[in-house]
């Protein structure tokens, strides 16, 4: 079974003799920019709904934190890590490279564009100290704790 999203405008539209009027051409331009507004996606140059957000896993280890982003296609130098206020936010631009204006696409379901995802560091970390490496797509990020936000365990003793 398929779901799909009931919008009524676009409903009532379709069964109208007005549906390759100039108002019908609106109404599907608005209903893009409602469902990027809504799905936190942005409309490129050409009104074609973006929203690129790459994945992320974030691993708590004893010593550290572990954030890995997948962003394959990116450059080391489109990527830029801000750490502000315990917010670290990693961004970016995933550039299309397409010189070749002859070729016809019929189907596009690469991302394309900026990014921006952002996360607040626990207070129990050492943001002096974040490494970030680069390999074959994946952006990993280590964020040592402080010696007393590590675990310990405490021997009891019997009298």
């Amino acid at each position: 079974m398929t779901l799909t999203r009931w919008t009524p405008i676009r409903n009532i539209t379709r069964c109208t003799p007005f549906r390759d009027s100039a108002l019908f051409d609106t109404e599907q331009r608005m209903q893009r920019l409602m469902d990027a507004f809504l799905s936190n996606g942005t409309l490129n140059d050409d009104g074609i709904l973006s929203s690129f957000a790459p994945a992320v896993d974030i691993a708590e280890h004893s010593d550290y934190y572990e954030v890995t982003v997948d962003i394959p296609g990116v450059q080391k130098d489109d990527i830029k890590i801000i750490l502000e206020d315990r917010t670290l936010t990693i961004s970016g631009e995933k550039k299309f490279e397409n010189e070749e204006k002859k070729d016809a696409y019929h189907r596009i379901e690469r991302h394309y564009g900026r990014f921006e995802r952002s996360f607040a560091l626990p207070s129990s970390t050492k943001t002096e100290k974040i490494d970030a490496k680069y390999n074959n797509g994946v952006l990993t990020l280590v964020v040592p704790k402080k010696e007393e936000a590590k675990q310990r365990t405490i021997e009891v003793k019997v009298n």
